[in-house]
């Protein structure tokens, strides 16, 4: 069926909601060809999309039928699995609650068991409740970090982390069969006398305080804030969840001078005060900045709509405020763990840091070095979360999981990022270093003065348009047929195809690498750095990883430099 086929079925219906006819009628040709050349796509990654009518768009519908294809894929497991059930949540986005309550109602219109938090609250807490009461599947509504005009559509599998391919595949093939229209009648259906109804139950402060409990069972040094009783920690939440348990962990820590940007602790889908609800931009901090400096804060704590994930801003020597980014973060994370729990007998038998092989190849080496287990895995928490039960399964346990893009988890309570429980984890880390008399971006020169300078930018290659899928498959093809024999002027060592799981040498010798079946390429260059191109899940663009590491920040400030832009030309 094509697009205007499509949209002259929308339009003709009379019973659609008053927004969305609105929209219909004030479409260009252009905007139907954006709604309707295709149907949302589901994946693991669940559904993601702008907001507003049509098949290619986040709205009631495409949540009511992909609801009832979890309803279907579960009650096709049997009795048990119904009983066991979903729990349903969201964020603060426009529109999170209302699809929150579609998806539960619906799920329960089809005979499962439903638990649905009683308000927003962080995709970790989500995670942790599919574990904690057994369930069968998660469902969270959140676009994470997107612009305000997106939402998403999040499926967890019973381990509490995202589905994996062969439950994605069986949800959207039975998804494909579903008449989105059929599900109900009138929104009406999931007002919440009407869930009552049905059987869902709510659920709010009493797996609030369950997941409090199991972070904070993750302290490295239970008693990290007497030794610095003044210090004084800035948190925004963007607008979103991290609102209630970010500053509650925080004091229930013993962190009492917690200065939270009010401005920013009011819910509001629209993000008012920054451009970007994105804690890897700075920009997204000017409020906070403002309020460090007023009551002279070192630290500077930010948590993403859903709280997944984490940014952290320091004060440097100079006064100046700078970011840390995902990277560098993680590697201070793994060190303090490392140091801190030894000496306080909180490290397993086994400890293991799991990353992503797009992450700093600094943790593998703090790691090494202080006699860890290092794991690695594609990118994507459901691919970390597949490591730490194959970790778990020998024995180790993950101390740190983390990745690039701002995401960490310490603790077996979920098998998502949790920017709670990392929170907790860098405000004890900030005390650590300034009881020694160091700000954290002192710190981190240490680590690099001990275990060599990295550095890392990640490029996005954007492909928009409906030919952007196109050009990024010709762009990695083209790649994999004439592979470059230098980068940025320094000779590739090896090529690492993740597709088929290969490592080819210019020599024509090929090994097999530990990981396969993704579409990923990762140039090694002679000089121990690395550039790592795959094409991104959820929009039309390719990440180019560039991963520098050398014996001076000036010379791996300067690799980076050169390698980053030898990346850009790529699209070229």
């Amino acid at each position: 069926m094509d697009c205007k086929t499509k949209f002259a079925l929308w339009s003709h219906r009379t019973d659609l909601p008053e927004e969305y006819a609105a929209e219909l009628s004030a479409m260009t040709e252009k905007d139907i060809a954006e709604a309707f050349s295709a149907d949302l796509a589901f994946g693991t990654a669940g559904l993601r999309g702008i907001m507003g009518a049509g098949t290619n768009r986040m709205n009631i519908y495409t949540v009511a039928q992909t609801s009832r294809a979890i309803a279907d894929e579960i009650n096709s497991r049997g009795p048990e699995a119904a009983a066991r059930g979903a729990v349903v949540c969201c964020d603060c986005r426009n529109n999170s609650l209302r699809f929150a309550a579609i998806a539960a109602g619906v799920l329960a219109k089809n005979g499962v068991s439903v638990r649905l938090f009683d308000d927003m609250r962080p995709t970790p807490e989500l995670s942790f409740a599919v574990r904690e009461y057994g369930c069968e599947f998660g469902v969270n509504i959140t676009a994470s970090h997107n612009p305000k005009e997106y939402n998403g559509y999040k499926v967890y599998g019973a381990n509490g982390a995202q589905i994996n391919d062969a439950e994605a595949d069986a949800i959207s093939a039975r998804r494909s069969a579903i008449d989105m229209f059929a599900q109900f009648a009138s929104e009406d259906e999931f007002s919440p006398e009407a869930l009552k109804a049905l059987g869902v139950k709510i659920i709010g402060a009493e797996t609030d305080e369950a997941f409090l409990a199991r972070v904070m069972s993750c302290a490295i040094t239970e008693d990290a804030a007497k030794s610095v009783p003044d210090m004084k920690i800035v948190y925004t939440p963007f607008h979103g969840t991290g609102r209630l348990l970010v500053p509650e962990v925080l004091r229930r820590r013993g962190f009492g001078n917690i200065v939270c940007v009010e401005e920013q602790m009011v819910p509001d889908g629209n993000f008012p005060t920054v451009a970007s609800p994105n804690p890897e931009d700075i920009a997204g901090f000017e409020l906070a900045i403002g309020y460090a400096k007023k009551v002279g804060s070192d630290l500077i704590i930010g948590t993403d709509p859903d709280a997944d994930r984490i940014g952290l801003i320091v004060r440097r020597e100079d006064g100046e405020y700078v970011n840390i980014t995902g990277n560098q973060l993680g590697v201070l994370l793994a060190d303090y763990i490392f140091a801190a729990g030894g000496a306080n007998g909180r490290l397993p038998e086994k400890p293991a840091v799991v990353t992503t092989i797009v992450s700093t190849m600094m943790a593998k080496k703090v790691c090494e070095a202080n006699g860890g287990i290092y794991g690695e895995a594609f990118t994507g928490f459901r691919f970390i979360s597949e490591k730490m039960d194959e970790l778990e399964a020998v024995g180790a346990r993950a101390v740190l999981c983390f990745e690039e893009s701002y995401g960490y988890l310490s603790g077996t309570h979920a098998r998502d990022k949790d920017a709670v429980v990392a929170a907790m984890l860098v405000a004890e880390l900030a005390a650590y270093h300034a009881a020694r008399g160091r700000t954290l971006a002192q710190a981190l020169d240490m680590l690099m003065e001990k275990y060599g300078w990295y550095r890392e930018k990640t490029l996005n290659i954007k492909m928009p348009g409906l030919d952007g899928l196109e050009k990024m498959a010709a762009l990695m093809a083209g790649l994999r047929e004439s592979s470059p024999e230098t980068f940025g002027g320094t000779a590739v060592k090896s090529v690492c195809d993740y597709r088929p799981g290969i490592r080819k040498f210019p020599c024509g010798k090929t090994e097999e690498l530990p990981l396969k079946n993704s579409n990923v390429l990762a140039f090694e260059l002679e000089d121990g750095c690395k550039v790592i191109i795959r094409p991104s899940g959820t929009e039309p663009k390719v990440k180019v990883y560039v991963l520098t590491v050398a014996g001076s920040k000036a010379r791996a400030e300067e690799l980076l430099a050169r390698y980053s832009a030898a990346a850009e030309k790529l699209a070229d």
